[in-house]
This record gives C-alpha cells, sequence and structure tokens, in this order.
C-alpha cells in the first residue's frame, strides 16, 4: 500500500518530470500559433543545457548557466525563423538540422571542455536552490507561471490575437498591416527561450549533467503534448503531467517485485508508447493551425 509520503514523493517527482516538456510544449504552442513548426525541440535542449553547464562551471553559478541556456536556446530559434519565415525554407528540414547539429557538436564539446568521453557532472553547488522549506524548484513555478501567461497573452489579448492570425489567415493579417515575417520571427525566438530554458533545467537543476542523450525524447513528446493539448498552453499543463507521471512511474515499478518480470528496457519504454497511445487517441479531435508549417509566400 503507497502511504502519504509516497504519494508527495511521486508528486514531487512528477512536477520534476513535467517542468521541462511543459516549457518546451508552451513554447512550440507559441511558435506553431505563429505559423511556425520546429521538431528541433530536441537539439535545442541538448545545446541549451550543454551551454548551461559551460556558463554554470566558468562562472559558478547555476543562474548565469541559466541565462546562457536560455539565451542559445532563443538563439537557435531565431535562426530556424530566418530559414523558415524570411527564406521559406521547409520547417521539418530546418528541424532535422538543429537535432543533427546537436548530437553532433555536443558530444565533441563535452570531450574538447573537460576531456572526457559522453558525459559530465556538475558539483552539488552549482544546481539551482530548491524553493525554501520544500523540495521543488522554482523553475517548476516558472514553468506554470508561462504556460499560464502565454495562455492570456494568446487568447486575452490583442498580440495573441495578431499571432494567431500569422498561423490561420497569415493574408488576411497582412492586410491589416501586420508584418507576418516579423510576427512569426519573435514566436519563433519564444519557442527557444522556452526549450532552452528547459535543456538548462535538465542539466543544472534536475539531472545535474550533461551527455549526448540529456533531453531522451523529451523534445518529441513536448511536439506530442502540443498536438494533445490542442495548441492550448493551459491543456499544455495537463498534457505534461500526464507524461512526466510515465516517466516517474518507471522508478517506481523499479521497486516492485514486476521488476523481476518485466526487463528494464522494456519498462523504460512506457513514457513512448503512451506517447503512441495518446496520439493516435486524438487524432481527428484536435485542430492545428492551418498555415502552421507553410511557407508564407505573396502572391
Amino acid at each position: 500500500m503507497i502511504d502519504l509520503q509516497s504519494v508527495i514523493n511521486i508528486l514531487v517527482q512528477t512536477s520534476y518530470a513535467a517542468t521541462p516538456l511543459l516549457l518546451a510544449a508552451v513554447g512550440e504552442i507559441i511558435g506553431e500559433r505563429a505559423g511556425i513548426v520546429n521538431i528541433g525541440l530536441e537539439g535545442i535542449m541538448l545545446v541549451s543545457g550543454f551551454a548551461s553547464i559551460v556558463f554554470a562551471y566558468l562562472f559558478q553559478s547555476p543562474f548565469i548557466g541559466l541565462v546562457a541556456g536560455v539565451l542559445i536556446g532563443g538563439f537557435i530559434g531565431l535562426l530556424h525563423a530566418l530559414i523558415t519565415a524570411y527564406l521559406k525554407g521547409d520547417h521539418v528540414i530546418s528541424g532535422i538540422g538543429i537535432n543533427l547539429f546537436a548530437s553532433g557538436f555536443v558530444p565533441y564539446g563535452i570531450e574538447a571542455v573537460w576531456g572526457v568521453r559522453g558525459y559530465f557532472t556538475i558539483p552539488a553547488s552549482l544546481k539551482v536552490p530548491r524553493i525554501p522549506g520544500t523540495d521543488l524548484s522554482p523553475i517548476f513555478l516558472v514553468s506554470l507561471i508561462l504556460a499560464i501567461g502565454s495562455y492570456w497573452i494568446l487568447f486575452k489579448t490583442p498580440y495573441g490575437l495578431i499571432l494567431r492570425a500569422c498561423g490561420e489567415e497569415p493574408r488576411a493579417a497582412e492586410s491589416t498591416g501586420v508584418k507576418i515575417e516579423l510576427t512569426q520571427t519573435l514566436a519563433s525566438t519564444v519557442t527557444g527561450l522556452f526549450t532552452g530554458l528547459a535543456g538548462a533545467f535538465l542539466a543544472i537543476d534536475w539531472l545535474s549533467s550533461i551527455t549526448k542523450n540529456l533531453p531522451a525524447g523529451r523534445g518529441f513528446i513536448s511536439l506530442a503534448i502540443v498536438n494533445f493539448a490542442n495548441w492550448n498552453p493551459i491543456l499544455g499543463i495537463a498534457g505534461s503531467y500526464l507524461f512526466g507521471f510515465f516517466w516517474v512511474l518507471i522508478g517506481w515499478l523499479k521497486l516492485t517485485p514486476l521488476k523481476e518480470v518485466v526487463p528494464l528496457p522494456l519498462m523504460e519504454t512506457i513514457p513512448y508508447v503512451a506517447t503512441l497511445a495518446v496520439t493516435a487517441g486524438v487524432i481527428g479531435r484536435t485542430r492545428p493551425p492551418r498555415f502552421a508549417g507553410r511557407p508564407y509566400r505573396r502572391e
């Protein structure tokens, strides 16, 4: 039987597992609402996580590391926007390029900076401090604030209406004076900033390490959450906690007799199988922005 303390521990661990998913998903919702699809979330998390540890290590400050990770993520989001919004490049190809670059750059960077292969752990002093009196990360609260704030901006303000118009009817939006490419660039940069924070959180808060497998598929799961949430940041909170719980479930199952029956590698597929199942379940029940992923060309 599970006691109260075990329930509390599961909820706390779920908050950690859900935070990077929520940050990346909300960032992607903003981007796709403006018409920019970025499947390179995995790569942004990885590069931002690496940058955050490098700067935290150099300056002996987790907060400088966080800022560095966020800025690097925003810069990658900006580059993605320049390719897709201004150069009218393919959104998917650009995202794949981000992932491929990250998968090659970070392992090389780890060896170049620290002289080790594949894995580096930071000391406890460089971890982000916990909220006083709790075992919760302040970035957990930041992720909730950003999700709620993003919902309010998207659906309750004129700026949100302009941004959503770029993803639904860019020609109509442009006829009213909206600068489509500029709006999409800003939205894509926000996607990068949020995802950069997700990567920094993984590296110098939750996991306290950098490895070439740092995101472990979380970028792709965040994309599934975007669909599950029907491009709504508030529903993204629920989706992130659902998928985050699946991650925590693995650790809990390892402590039960089930581990003697089910192989560990099979247990570790739970979040990914759940992603496929949930995504299949919402097919046809959600509606993406009409122009998401389609380069806008004037006629």
